[in-house]
């Protein structure tokens, strides 16, 4: 069980400010997530196990900082990362939230499609990283669909055989799929994505300037971001048509969406199991 308060007088030290409130957010199954409040200024403190999630608090401030270099959208600042005996924390800006308005989504929409001009020579990216709770690999690869297979499907497939929550008949399917696949979308680029974009991991301010958070981050076909606006809501038709008046997206791409999002299916598989399972079979079936 982690201590915030040991972790509190580390950061007080460090940033020589006094933190007079301490209210907890919520943050999933991963993190411990806390609002501070000092005199002056607003933070928000994650705190996880270090020996749980070696490195991911460093992984995550690399996304932000990959992000932040395109100078496209907005991600929080980070202030500290560090370590103290048993436990990892990151201190990052408090983003005053605001409301999702018309205006809001138009920019969300054309920032991101600007970031996703962001290119490289190969998908995947320097570093392994977290999605949610479980590594990612992003060994590079020079064609999407080997990424795909790779370097996403698979790693979830092998998790999900180990805990045995996939039959041979699924297995078959995806196997069928990766002879498929090659045929059912064109390759693009290489883009920079967030690699984790549901609606909880966007933010708007009062000011109406959206932001990333907890990004994912690896050069990937860029359909991939849009598809995951689309599993858990939270995104408006206005986001999705400033995005394709920045960045027309390929025809069809509204079909491939049950394709890319195999991927975070698999990983709540892996995670919550249960009815996931009948998603990731409905949408398998659908390609097929």
């Amino acid at each position: 069980m982690h201590n915030v308060n040991d972790v509190i007088l580390v950061i007080e030290k460090q940033i020589g400010t006094k933190i007079s409130n301490i209210l907890p957010l919520s943050g999933g199954s991963i993190n411990h997530v806390y609002h501070l409040q000092a005199t002056r200024d607003n933070f928000v403190l994650k705190i996880n196990d270090r020996f749980n999630f070696p490195g991911m608090f460093n992984l995550e401030v690399q996304g932000l900082e990959t992000i932040r270099n395109t100078q496209t959208i907005a991600v929080p600042k980070v202030l500290l990362q560090s370590e103290t005996n048993t436990e990892s924390y990151l201190l990052i800006e408090w983003i005053s939230p605001g409301h999702s308005t018309q205006k809001a989504s138009d920019t969300l929409g054309e920032q991101l499609a600007q970031m996703h001009r962001h290119t490289s020579h190969s998908f995947g990216f320097d570093t392994d990283n977290y999605m949610g709770s479980l590594r990612q690999s992003n060994k590079p690869h020079k064609y999407w669909n080997d990424f795909f297979i790779e370097e996403r499907l698979k790693p979830m497939i092998r998790i999900a055989q180990t805990k045995q929550l996939l039959t041979n008949n699924d297995l078959r399917l995806f196997d069928l799929l990766y002879q498929k696949l090659p045929g059912l979308f064109t390759e693009e680029p290489p883009a920079l994505v967030h690699g984790d974009l549901w609606s909880g991991n966007y933010l708007i301010d009062v000011h109406e300037k959206p932001y990333l958070i907890d990004p994912a981050v690896s050069f990937s076909n860029r359909e991939f971001d849009i598809a995951m606006t689309t599993l858990f809501g939270g995104f408006d038709r206005q986001f999705y048509e400033a995005y394709n008046h920045n960045f027309p997206l390929q025809e069809g791409w509204q079909q491939r969406i049950k394709l890319w999002n195999l991927y975070p299916l698999l990983l709540h598989v892996n995670l919550f199991g249960g009815g996931y399972i009948k998603l990731v079979r409905d949408n398998l079936t659908a390609l097929l």
